[in-house]
């Protein structure tokens, strides 16, 4: 059983989420994106779900561990965590999804205690290690809150059974693990954010959910890479 906790999301461009918690009450995170934690509040280390998925997720250029705060105090504790890029924190309640949720690495933010963090390798060899902006899944499991991050403004679809969506590899955020997906290169013309080679885009097939998100970070940091000065002594 996931620990029950109340959270709070302050912010509307800038997002951040304020987990309260009871004595004993727990929360994990990626490593970094916490902004502040009150007294009582202890932070342990671990593997986001046992030493094989420590490995699987090192073998694929994630961090190995995973963050957890617990509070070893008396009354109310409060941890905060906000995103490093503009967007939306998106709350989701994994029992109301079949106990899983499947994102892509960069959109998980944090989760209740007894959520187990695993990577999920894609069904297709080339989808998992070549799609186009490090596409690394991760599973979320378990029947307690999840908080997932979305460049710009989140987009939810439901999709009907044989129902497809395609969309930029990078836009996807979350989805259900109903949803059938493949990827695909597409080539043959010029596009600007994708070095002029083209770009990779992912089929979703229904029935399930899916979230997507205005701006990949990719996208974004595309754009001020380019907005950046030439060193003008390179010659």
């Amino acid at each position: 059983m996931a620990d029950v906790i109340d959270y709070k999301i302050h912010g509307e461009e800038m997002q951040l989420v304020e987990i309260e918690l009871d004595p004993g009450e727990g929360v994990r995170a990626e490593a970094g994106a916490m902004m502040f934690m009150s007294d009582g509040i202890n932070m342990q280390t671990g593997t986001g779900g046992g030493l094989f998925s420590g490995f699987k997720r090192m073998l694929t250029g994630e961090g190995f561990f995973i963050t957890s705060f617990v509070h070893e105090g008396s009354g109310k504790g409060h941890v905060g965590f906000a995103a490093p890029y503009p967007g939306k924190v998106v709350p989701m309640n994994l029992s109301e999804f079949g106990g899983e949720i499947i994102c892509q690495k960069d959109a998980f933010l944090c989760a209740a205690s007894g959520i187990d963090i695993d990577i999920a390798f894609s069904k297709k060899l080339g989808a998992g290690l070549f799609g186009g902006e490090g596409f690394i899944l991760q599973r979320l499991s378990g029947d307690g809150l999840a908080f997932v991050h979305a460049g710009g403004t989140i987009i939810r679809k439901d999709l009907q059974p044989g129902q497809t969506l395609r969309v930029d590899t990078g836009a996807l955020v979350a989805m259900t693990p109903t949803i059938d997906y493949s990827i695909k290169f597409i080539g043959g013309f010029k596009n600007a954010l994708f070095g002029g080679e083209g770009l990779f885009v992912t089929t979703l097939e229904g029935p399930g959910t899916v979230w997507l998100q205005t701006l990949p970070f990719a996208r974004l940091a595309d754009r001020v890479a380019a907005a950046l000065p030439k060193d003008r002594n390179k010659g």
